[in-house]
């Protein structure tokens, strides 16, 4: 199975566990990689027998935006399951969703959740 990379995805959302984070937000970082058929476009040159990255980029920076969660994990779930039932084509996909500026204590690194979910 072939694969498309979309790496450096950054949104400003309101995801996470403390009340402050749902009001002032911060930003996310979100890699996706795509599992899909590339056999057809690798030949034809169309953009119409592959996936539009932009319409992909574009539904991970409005999902962030948008998204009120708790939990990054169900930001990066709600990605995924959003990718494969708008992109038809993909058969698996894995987002990796991370939150460079945690506000946790005497905690200068980031937290990353990586997930993957197939058709």
């Amino acid at each position: 199975m072939d694969c498309i990379y979309l790496t450096g995805i950054r949104a400003y959302g309101y995801t996470g566990y403390l009340k402050e984070e749902q009001v002032l937000g911060q930003w996310f970082e979100v890699d996706v990689k795509l599992w899909l058929d590339l056999s057809i476009s690798a030949e034809t040159d169309a953009i119409k027998d592959t996936i539009d990255y932009r319409s992909i980029i574009s539904l991970v920076q409005d999902l962030v935006k948008t998204s009120k969660f708790a939990l990054v994990e169900r930001l990066a779930g709600s990605i995924a399951d959003s990718i494969l039932q708008s992109a038809t084509t993909v058969k698996q996909v894995q987002v990796i969703l991370s939150k460079p500026a945690a506000p946790i204590p005497d905690f200068g690194g980031k937290i990353t959740i990586e997930l993957i979910r197939s058709k």
